[in-house]
């Protein structure tokens, strides 16, 4: 599924007459790598508001464009479930529904939990 940053580089490609392997060699990344990230499966690396911005020569408004795009795709959370038992699904299923309903105090005992060492 396309991503918002998606939609934005695609769009930035159109406008400069670019096919994806053009932007990815500019980016200096694969083709796979760029479309992976265009569609939610890999990060949107660090770097690259900055680096889209100098290569393009993005004026203010594009800019903010970009970093609502980058923004708005970085605020979904992809979980990967094809490698987890059943149990480990259904609590991730629950804590995704019930991630809004906790208190401050419920939240720092979660992340008590979550951060001790297993080891």
């Amino acid at each position: 599924m396309i991503t918002a940053f998606g939609k934005f580089l695609r769009i930035l490609r159109m406008d400069n007459g670019e096919i994806l392997k053009t932007m990815a060699e500019k980016l200096e990344v694969t083709s796979s790598f760029l479309s992976a990230v265009e569609n939610g499966k890999k990060k949107i690396p660090a770097d690259w508001a900055e680096k889209i911005s100098n290569l393009y020569s993005l004026s203010n408004d594009k800019i903010i464009e970009l970093q609502n795009a980058i923004s708005e795709t970085n605020e979904c959370v992809e979980i990967g479930l094809a490698n987890l038992n059943f149990k480990q699904r259904e609590l991730a299923f629950s804590f995704a529904r019930k991630l809004n309903g906790f208190n401050d105090n419920e939240l720092q005992k979660l992340w008590q939990i979550l951060k001790e060492d297993k080891n």
